[in-house]
């Protein structure tokens, strides 16, 4: 039986997750960790992994189950192409204790998401309790919005996320030079609203729709909140991040 320990629904929206492993190529870092931790499972965790932002690339799934295997979690994929792996993709979510999803293009996620209905699906998933998170696009999809990819080498806004949470989202804030100030010129021009950005490494947790915290598997590593100011101008505040168990 699943245990949820309090009585808000939560997300771990992150740009980490996974890492390198000894006995496996692959392997789930402390960002995943964590979440299976909020989950609060009593049991074997099970976690469910959708790749839809990068085309369910099996060989992948592969990897993510050698790495499932090492951690001692049940691990099954629900895949969208070429038709869902599942005949009740709500029922297997809803089973879970814990949702990932990998990164790839956000737009094409969401897409494909709505096309299936999984946009419902999804807000009553969280609101049973079950703990959502991901990586990049897994991370940006729960927000109203961010910055992308998704269509073609330079970034450009995404704006119809699933909006569980009523804030932008920045990823790979540290990594790629055009992702600060594309996300304060957005938040300052109002096509996003407040934003909450993440270095590599470093996830946001959510309760409900409130930030209670940021932790980080990879020291030195920041979180960061962009406000638009009565000037209109964009304002970033660092949130320093809690550094968890195993970081590195």
């Amino acid at each position: 039986m699943r245990c949820v320990p309090a009585d808000a629904p939560t997300i771990v929206a992150t740009s980490g997750g996974v890492r390198p492993g000894r006995r496996s190529r692959v392997a789930f870092a402390p960002l995943v960790e964590h979440a299976v931790e909020l989950s609060g499972t009593t049991r074997r965790p099970r976690l469910v992994h959708l790749g839809t932002a990068s085309g369910d690339q099996r060989w992948w799934n592969a990897e993510l189950d050698e790495a499932a295997a090492v951690a001692g979690w049940d691990l099954r994929h629900l895949n969208l192409f070429t038709m869902p792996s599942v005949d009740d993709p709500e029922a297997l979510l809803l089973d879970a204790d814990v949702v990932w999803v990998g990164g790839g293009s956000v737009v094409n996620l969401l897409a494909v998401w709505r096309a299936h209905g999984l946009d419902e699906v999804f807000r009553r998933v969280w609101q049973a309790g079950v703990v959502l998170g991901g990586v990049s696009a897994g991370s940006i999809c729960w927000h109203v919005g961010g910055t992308t990819d998704s269509f073609g080498p330079s970034l450009r806004p995404v704006t119809d996320g699933l909006a569980l949470l009523p804030f932008g989202n920045g990823v790979h804030y540290d990594s790629e030079a055009e992702r600060r100030p594309l996300v304060q010129r957005l938040v300052a021009e109002g096509v996003l609203p407040t934003t909450h950005c993440t270095d590599d490494g470093v996830g946001l947790v959510y309760r409900g729709t409130d930030l209670v915290e940021a932790v980080t598997e990879v020291r030195g590593r920041g979180a960061f909140t962009v406000t638009r100011s009565s000037d209109g101008t964009a304002v970033e505040e660092l949130l320093e991040p809690r550094v968890l168990p195993g970081a590195r």
